[in-house]
């Protein structure tokens, strides 16, 4: 579920190293308790599989885009805009990139706060990403769980309207074999019928593709018949769940297509956040075993 050749380096690491791969420069860890890996572009987990588990919990594409694109899979940062919504900027031309500007930008290891049960790792965007915003990001991963904060501050004098997302690629067996508890009774709105509303009865199959916006704050368990993760949120009213289904991006292979599902923690139009001057956000979400 990663790339063989990403493999080959996790498991040739002891400890903490830097490596390049795929042009890009990427932090990995290989511990007594797991293995994560972090890509500097787009401050990305690409990677995440504790000591006793025989799979990642994260999918990667095994063909990634050529610089300057975008790598797909792990948990990239949608920020300071989700989708299309370019409004966190009053002077943006809504020419900026799909899903923000996070997810394209070259990303800092401040610190890392190692000890024997796990990390800590801090990251900073390399250069302002916003004239009136500041971002950083904690990543803590341990042998029990992976959780990913995005934490965003208005150091400008004005509110700020921002909207943001944990884009988890979510590691399954078949994503036609997947369900998904804690959704039950929640509204949503359906990206394939042109956002229309409706309501989730019971237990959600994945049955084909899927773009949907619940409005929850709720914990969700995903089950793919052979493991079952919890992915839990913080300062998320959104949860965003996608699968194209056939219609693959053109770094996503058919054979490998079928072994992810994303569970995001979002803000979205549902719940977009209004920072006031000096307030700060964070969004997370921690994804463990059910």
């Amino acid at each position: 579920m990663i790339p063989d050749s990403l493999r080959h380096l996790i498991q040739a690491t002891q400890g903490q190293q830097t490596i390049i791969w795929q042009e890009r420069e990427l932090v990995l860890f290989n511990q007594p308790w797991g293995e994560l890996a972090i890509a500097l572009q787009g401050g990305q987990v690409v990677h995440f599989q504790p000591a006793d588990d025989t799979v990642p919990w994260l999918w990667m594409t095994p063909n990634p885009q050529a610089l300057p694109g975008a790598l797909r899979g792990g948990i990239p940062l949608c920020w300071p805009w989700f989708g299309d919504e370019r409004y966190a900027d009053e002077s943006d031309d809504r020419s900026g990139p799909f899903h923000g500007l996070a997810r394209h930008a070259l990303w800092h290891l401040e610190a890392v706060d190692e000890h024997e049960e796990g990390i800590e790792a801090h990251l900073s965007p390399q250069d302002r990403l916003h004239s009136q915003l500041n971002v950083r990001l904690v990543i803590q991963a341990n042998a029990q769980r992976l959780h990913v904060e995005l934490i965003s501050e208005n150091c400008g004098t004005a509110p700020v309207k921002i909207s943001a997302a944990l884009h988890s690629y979510l590691a399954v067996d078949q994503v036609q074999h997947c369900r998904l508890e804690g959704l039950a009774g929640a509204r949503y709105l359906d990206k394939r019928r042109g956002f229309a509303e409706d309501e989730q009865q019971g237990t959600l199959a994945i049955r084909g593709p899927i773009d949907r916006i619940y409005h929850s704050n709720a914990a969700v368990i995903l089950d793919d018949g052979n493991r079952q993760l919890r992915i839990a949120k913080h300062d998320s009213d959104s949860t965003v769940i996608w699968h194209p289904g056939d219609a693959l991006p053109a770094d996503t292979p058919a054979e490998a297509a079928g072994r992810f599902l994303c569970v995001e923690a979002a803000n979205t139009r549902l719940d977009p956040v209004w920072l006031v001057p000096d307030a700060q956000h964070m969004l997370g979400t921690t994804i463990s075993r059910a």
